[in-house]
């Protein structure tokens, strides 16, 4: 494994400095359940200045106290063994204390399945004794679990998403801790909220995870409105749409048109197989709502990909000649009269030629 032999020459060259450095968390974690992964973190007792020195590259988080290094393609996050300190507003330590001691940074972690660390000999070191929380499939925090989460509240999201993600079930000492202290998700930021429930939505297995959000009640502090009501598509924004979540969540720009859209024509309960339709808002929107509505998604696509225009622009008439051939002054009738034509060629009842086009005008407006 090329990503494998690349991190642990990472590791090497931290060990060649006279320090400590093991590859830890998701990594190790889907490296023994034989699936792919792209994120690689390393946790090292080296200082991020002292990391400096040995990678002249890597770039500094100070805020964090780590450094990140891109060696040979493959990007690396690289982390001072620590103590956190007490947490505030529920999401981040006041202080961190950096220690030479592997145990202790593995405590402060939140998920036990996520402590699993490898070292340079390519061995996977199980400092906490929680490979049997792996093999029995199960989703734990790491020691006290109503400590843990209140701490910081978006490690019941973590939960989720990693049960979501693996098809783990979650403990029952976490579950308690999740329902004691779901109301604190409500002092997180939308932001921190989004990035983790986006992953949920966009697992292969979202329904379960969508299941959880369900039992454990966090729709509420969540703010999900129609959560109990969500019909499940295979598409991110699908679901954000039937959440009735724009007031509070931020979505860039073309996200929030897509919901907004997708919104508009399940409220408005317009025919999202209906030609015009289908034309006016695209196939990857109508596509969405049919598989809300229980539509069939290949009379969607046909009808999109036999349309005889796309957008208004492809009309082969212009304001000016609809103004000549009828010799009347211009204004918003123009305008109107080409979404009549509009609506025409897309029902093809008239074919998009110029000459075909001043037939029905001549015949219906002069």
């Amino acid at each position: 494994m090329l990503m494998l032999d690349t991190s642990i020459e990472v590791l090497k060259k931290i060990e060649e400095h006279s320090f400590k450095a093991y590859i830890v968390g998701g990594f190790v974690r889907d490296y023994v359940l034989n699936i792919p992964s792209i994120d690689v973190d390393i946790c090292t007792n080296a200082t991020p200045k002292e990391l400096l020195q040995i990678f002249d590259n890597a770039i500094p988080n100070e805020e964090y106290g780590s450094v990140r290094l891109v060696y040979k393609k493959v990007t690396f996050e690289i982390t001072t063994f620590r103590k956190e300190t007490k947490y505030i507003d529920h999401r981040k330590p006041l202080e961190i204390e950096y220690i030479d001691d592997l145990k202790q940074d593995l405590l402060r972690r939140d998920i036990t399945i996520n402590t699993l660390c490898m070292n340079s000999d390519g061995k996977i070191i199980d400092v906490l004794g929680v490979m049997q929380d792996l093999k029995n499939k199960v989703i734990k925090v790491v020691g006290d679990a109503n400590k843990k989460l209140e701490e910081d509240a978006l490690r019941i999201l973590r939960c989720i998403r990693f049960a979501t993600k693996l098809n783990f079930k979650i403990d029952y000492k976490t579950s308690q801790a999740i329902k004691k202290n779901r109301h604190l998700l409500k002092k997180l930021s939308y932001k921190r909220k989004k990035d983790e429930l986006d992953m949920i939505f966009a697992s292969k297995n979202s329904k379960y995870g969508i299941s959880l959000i369900k039992k454990y009640g966090l729709d509420k502090p969540l703010e999900l409105k129609n959560i109990k009501r969500l019909k499940l598509v295979d598409d991110v924004l699908g679901i954000w749409a039937q959440l009735d979540v724009l007031d509070n969540y931020q979505f860039n720009k073309r996200e929030t048109e897509i919901i907004t859209q997708i919104e508009k024509i399940i409220s408005n309960k317009l025919d999202c197989s209906d030609e015009y339709i289908i034309y006016k808002y695209g196939g990857y929107i109508t596509t969405i709502v049919a598989k809300i509505k229980g539509v069939k998604v290949d009379k969607i696509s046909s009808i999109y990909e036999n349309l005889d225009i796309y957008n208004r622009s492809e009309i082969n008439i212009t304001g000016d000649k609809i103004i000549e051939l009828l010799d009347t002054k211009p204004g918003k009738w123009v305008s109107e009269v080409i979404k009549d034509i509009e609506k025409q060629i897309v029902y093809k009842k008239i074919k998009n030629t110029e000459d075909n086009i001043k037939q029905y005008i001549i015949k219906k407006y002069k």
